[in-house]
């Protein structure tokens, strides 16, 4: 039976859906139809009762729906083929539908069936059909909708089945196949060319069109070398983000120069941008650049010979690239020593930026780019406060120990790992040498004392550390004291002031790293002091560990050249703290304590001219006696000194400030040790 046999055809669409739907009619005198089934089916759907809203208004299923649906997503392989006068006609399509069987007529015939089950149980339960029943009404208001909770409900299953209901069907109307309209756009998929030359690319060699009716087996395409899946071109990789560029680049380089680094980017882009950008993925050793070990291992990945987790793959590599900072040469056993790592692990890490000398060790794989270093000493300085800190994580995790050899400054090859006999003697001596010119200084200076108290017999010079928590050291060494390290545990082979040797440290405004009398109005001071102040108003209490921290990172953000970059000892910045109206908190931390010397001297901001200065000596008078206290002591304290009007915001401001929480007991803050 074919399209211009059927009596009734009707057709409409949903044209932003792209939805048809045909109405077909069924002929319901042919022998094979089941008449009562059909009116069983149209009594099930429009009950006893027929209008003009029916579904089936002959009281017989005389219609059948057909609704369309997408049979592929991707239709770039099909085409519309006719075949006329020895020529065939191809028409790319865009969309194919189709049609299946719509029974949303059963969904009628179950709400009916339900209509008439709750009547029928309406009908029995009550005795008076008439009378209504009185229910109460809650009037309810909704609230705002958010804007995230507007994006979910447009994206749920509901809101698009009701938008696509309430969009309005267009009738369309049908033309058999003989009629002279469908004749004329049956036209639309003949080729209007007349000639073969506009179809020149459709013409094949023998072999080309052999090949594309018999492809080569799988098995001949995996015996082909195939390019990885990773690999961009350069033209792929400059559509990219200078970001992205840079981060694939080193993490497929791992070690590169800051020239190659530009002219693999192009000469139109930035060299400051590209500064800014290295510095976010890739650490300056030796004047080159080389890749974090968090790019290289991510967080919740792990090594693929032990298992070990990232975080302790990116500390041992990490513990490599410093080694690398200080000298040329590393030795492999001396890495899987301290970092107890595999030596699968190990070896991986040193082939990322170095290559093994015979009875020498693994040298860095790259030459010391000095030029780089020269034109860019800012950058320098901001990586080698950077690799200070990285020092002091190394420290205390691998328990190293320090010792009195200065740094070398980057790019400087330093001494070969392997020594051989006359070299550590000569070393040896350089050191006995030092020492003895050291002795020499005290021994002079301690005479120079003895004289001044036989000049002046009332005066007595006594040597003593600002605190109780002032180690031996400090005390002997008092005028040849060592600059301030600003890293949070020391170095591990240097003594350095905020990036410069130990005979600079001093500069013109302080004296083996004292402040000089009457100076304290020098440029140096007044920085110091601006500092100091500024950190003590964000923060009240901070011990020296986390003050030398801050002071770190403040002199990473200066330029180069800044005053401050001169040399600042501990003392110095001690002295300025207490000069900026701060004391020190003697916190009675008990014996067993892990905290350093330096964290355990804990100065506070003592007065800051706002209304909880009585509130906030107070409690640090609590925890000059305490280690830690519980609240309700802290409570009945401030109560007890400032009133029974002090409420629960001006004491938890307080503890804000100056305190922090922790197995429900409150700590000074960076006194605590979890």
């Amino acid at each position: 039976m074919t399209y211009d046999d059927i009596p009734h055809l009707s057709a409409k669409i949903k044209p932003k859906q792209q939805k048809v739907e045909l109405e077909m009619a069924i002929d319901t005198l042919n022998p094979n139809y089941c008449r009562s089934k059909g009116e069983q089916i149209a009594l099930n759907v429009d009950g006893a009762c027929a209008d003009e809203s029916s579904t089936y208004s002959s009281k017989l299923m005389d219609k059948q729906t057909f609704c369309s649906s997408q049979s592929t997503s991707n239709t770039a392989r099909y085409a519309a083929a006719l075949y006329r006068q020895g020529e065939l006609h191809l028409t790319p399509l865009h969309g194919i539908l189709q049609l299946r069987p719509s029974f949303s007529y059963l969904d009628k015939a179950d709400a009916k069936h339900r209509e008439r089950e709750a009547a029928n149980e309406a009908g029995d339960s009550s005795q008076d059909e008439a009378e209504e029943d009185v229910k109460q009404i809650t009037v309810r208001f909704s609230r705002p909708e958010s804007e995230q909770a507007r994006q979910r409900r447009v994206q749920s299953y509901e809101f698009l089945q009701k938008k696509h209901a309430e969009e309005p069907w267009v009738h369309l109307h049908y033309y058999g196949l003989r009629d002279s309209r469908s004749e004329h756009e049956r036209q639309y998929l003949l080729c209007q060319g007349s000639g073969g030359v506009e179809n020149t690319e459709l013409v094949k060699s023998p072999s080309e069109y052999l090949m594309m009716l018999m492809p080569p087996s799988p098995e001949e395409e995996k015996d082909k070398p195939v390019a990885p899946s990773n690999v961009l071109s350069m033209a792929q990789l400059r559509t990219l983000p200078l970001a992205d560029q840079i981060k694939i680049l080193m993490k497929n380089v791992k070690v590169m120069p800051f020239a190659n680094l530009m002219s693999l980017l192009g000469p139109s882009i930035d060299s400051v941008a590209v500064l800014r950008g290295i510095q976010k993925v890739a650490m300056l050793v030796q004047g080159n650049w080389v890749v974090k070990s968090d790019i290289l291992y991510p967080k919740d990945s792990s090594s693929p010979h032990s298992g070990v987790p990232a975080e302790v793959l990116c500390r041992g590599r990490d513990f490599v690239m410093w080694k690398f900072t200080q000298s040329r040469w590393v030795v492999r056993k001396e890495v899987a020593a301290v970092t107890k790592l595999c030596t699968e692990d190990v070896k991986d890490f040193l082939e990322h930026m170095a290559v093994v000398r015979v009875n020498k060790g693994w040298e860095f794989i790259l030459p010391s780019d000095g030029d780089f270093i020269k034109k860019h000493p800012d950058v320098v300085q901001r990586q080698h406060m950077l690799w200070t800190g990285i020092q002091a994580k190394l420290e205390k995790v691998y328990n190293l120990v320090k010792e009195g050899l200065p740094k070398k400054p980057d790019g400087q090859s330093g001494p070969a790992a392997l020594l051989s006999g006359d070299q550590r003697v000569q070393a040896a001596k350089s050191k006995a040498q030092q020492n003895h010119a050291l002795l020499e200084r005290e021994l002079q200076r301690r005479k120079e004392q003895m004289r001044a108290a036989a000049v002046l017999p009332g005066v007595r010079i006594k040597e003593e550390p600002m605190s109780e928590g002032e180690d031996e050291e400090d005390q002997d060494a008092e005028e040849d004291e060592e600059p301030m390290d600003t890293s949070l545990g020391g170095g591990l082979h240097d003594r350095l002031a905020n990036g410069l040797p130990s005979g600079r440290a001093a500069g013109g405004d302080s004296f083996n790293g004292h402040p000089l009398p009457g100076c304290a109005s020098t440029p140096v001071a007044r920085e110091l002091r601006a500092f100091v102040e500024a950190t003590f108003q964000r923060q009240f209490v901070l011990t020296l560990s986390e003050l030398k921290r801050l002071f770190n990172l403040h002199l990473a953000s200066l330029p180069p050249g800044h005053t401050l970059f001169s040399g600042i000892s501990d003392r110095m910045l001690q002295d300025t703290v207490l000069a900026a109206g701060c004391k020190q908190i003697l916190v009675p931390f008990p014996p067993q304590t892990a905290a350093s010397p330096d964290e355990q001297k804990v100065f506070a901001l003592w007065e800051s001219g706002d209304m909880s200065d009585q509130h906030r000596q107070v409690l640090l008078e609590i925890f000059s006696k305490n280690y830690r206290v519980r609240r309700n002591m802290i409570q009945s304290r401030l109560t007890q000194e400032c009133g029974e009007d002090l409420s629960k915001q001006e004491v938890d401001k307080v503890l804000k400030d100056c305190c922090v929480s922790y197995g429900g007991m409150w700590y000074l803050k960076g006194t605590v040790q979890s």
